[in-house]
């Protein structure tokens, strides 16, 4: 019967689109290896600049690292890819060699479109489209001569005297990697976590932006089930996780085993509400936004979770139930609006990623006066107005409904929006809505709605520009650099 239940379960997994196609799947591994074809050339030619000796020249070696859903294996078919381009020594970020001669070489391939450089974000990358998929590519610097193809990046002899930003970029790659050498069956945790995370996200309760939980949450998190219950079945750790974290007694933090004792505890992580630590030494916590309406979210999706697979046993189980999507519009009777806009389409991508940067505030300030807010992440349209726009409608407290003043909130978000932002700011404007105002498209709410892309527009090269020649080559042309500086591009992880 067991058996028989993981099968559906797969199949429910199938029927989802959770599991690439195998043409899809080696349409990613295709992606890979020409990536790590490119920075091979890159790096090759930054040694040349640099007018090393051919026989130097030949040993450079740069390579590629996948974190992430796909360095995980999870990835669905709509999944992008992280991918951390990993330099020896003498190639740098801050000068020319990343954003501008890789960057180059990026952009004069026919695979590659929609490149842009993000450079004043915690970690600094090049945002590009590769045959359709979207690429995210940081940079991360190593003080070795040549990097090995495989590197690996656990090994402290790679790691020593890193700068700040390298070891951020590498942060990633590294939990990954341990998450993955850390659970016993490596096939049973991936499919697990295909299905925790779609449950995070029909539940609403998946995005660290909004105060939830990022895929490397979830992922340590499903790690540690596979951990207690090493033989279980899929349909089994499905079970125990809901079980298991319906029940965990935050703020205790969730720990993968892996036969080290930690030494040190970051004093300030430790006192989130759901403290979960990466699994690779030395130990720092996940960096968590979540807040007391949140945690309270999660903990509820959590205890529903476990209420929905006690009947698993049961002939007429469906799995479609621990599934459905959260139903805002039956769950909270007030909400709050808030609308986004701009003069055009790329402006309001901009304006819309910085805005979702800052959510967390406004969602702080929002609990402040209501008690409880629900920042659902799902984003509508209002087409009954001609300007590029974008929605939310967050659920608010039922028991607060005399809450209708909203000015004094919206007043105070704008000021922390246009506090850093370097882009023409949008429109902003909050209201409050009754469950009966709701437009149709939220009423139909099943989780699926406009979604942009919350990445900045950066200068066109073409349009502002100034030439770059090569420090280490006299009148050696290396591409070109934007004037202005390049905002911000705040990335929902996972």
């Amino acid at each position: 019967m067991d058996e028989e239940r993981s099968i559906s379960l797969v199949q429910f997994m199938v029927n989802e689109g959770l599991v690439p196609s195998p043409d899809e799947e080696e349409k990613r591994k295709n992606v890979i290896l020409k990536l790590k074809e490119i920075v091979l050339t890159w790096i090759k030619k930054v040694a040349w600049q640099r007018r090393f000796p051919k026989e130097q020249i030949a040993a450079a070696c740069a390579t590629i690292l996948t974190y992430g859903s796909y360095g995980l294996g999870v990835h669905g078919s709509e999944s992008d890819i992280d991918a951390l381009c990993v330099g020896p020594l003498f190639a740098t970020m801050a000068q020319e060699d990343f954003f501008i001669v890789l960057h180059n070489m990026l952009k004069s391939r026919p695979e590659v479109s929609e490149i842009h450089c993000v450079k004043d974000a915690k970690v600094p990358l090049i945002w590009f489209e590769f045959d359709g998929i979207s690429i995210d590519l940081p940079y991360a610097q190593l003080k070795v001569s040549s990097v090995p193809e495989n590197v690996d990046v656990l090994n402290p002899y790679f790691l020593r005297d890193v700068n700040v930003t390298s070891w951020k970029s590498l942060s990633g790659v590294r939990a990954n990697k341990r998450i993955l050498q850390l659970v016993p069956n490596l096939e049973n945790f991936q499919s697990m976590l295909r299905c925790v995370k779609l449950w995070a996200k029909r539940r609403g309760v998946y995005g660290n932006l909004l105060g939830f939980l990022g895929g490397v949450h979830l992922a340590i998190l499903a790690a540690s089930v596979c951990q207690k219950h090493p033989n279980a079945s899929l349909n089994s750790l499905i079970v125990n996780f809901f079980q298991m974290f319906a029940f965990w007694p935050w703020p205790t933090p969730v720990i993968l085993q892996d036969g080290i004792l930690p030494t040190t505890r970051d004093a300030i992580e430790i006192r989130s509400l759901m403290p979960i630590q990466l699994p690779c030494s030395p130990y720092e916590y996940c960096h968590s936004n979540v807040t007391r309406s949140t945690f309270r979210r999660i903990r509820a999706e959590f205890l529903r979770g476990h209420d929905r697979t006690r009947d698993l046993l049961k002939p007429d189980f469906d799995w479609g139930s621990v599934f459905e999507h959260f139903p805002y519009p039956k769950e909270y009777t007030r909400f709050v609006k808030i609308y986004l806009s701009a003069s055009d389409q790329d402006d309001l991508g901009d304006w819309v990623g910085w805005v979702k940067s800052r959510f967390c505030s406004l969602l702080t300030k929002l609990e402040e006066v209501q008690g409880f807010c629900d920042p659902n992440p799902v984003e509508h349209v209002d087409m009954d107005v001609t300007e590029p726009n974008v929605v939310f409608y967050w659920g608010l407290n039922p028991s607060k409904s005399s809450f209708t003043d909203i000015l004094h909130v919206e007043e105070d978000f704008m000021k922390n929006l246009k506090n850093g932002y370097q882009g023409s700011a949008g429109g902003m404007g909050l209201s409050i809505l009754q469950a009966s105002q709701l437009p149709k498209s939220a009423l139909l709410d099943t989780g699926i709605g406009k979604r942009t892309k919350a990445c900045w527009k950066i200068l066109d090269y073409n349009l502002r520009r100034t030439p770059m020649y090569s420090q280490h080559l006299p009148h050696y042309f290396v591409g070109y650099v934007a004037t202005d500086r390049e905002p911000e591009h705040p990335r929902d992880g996972g």
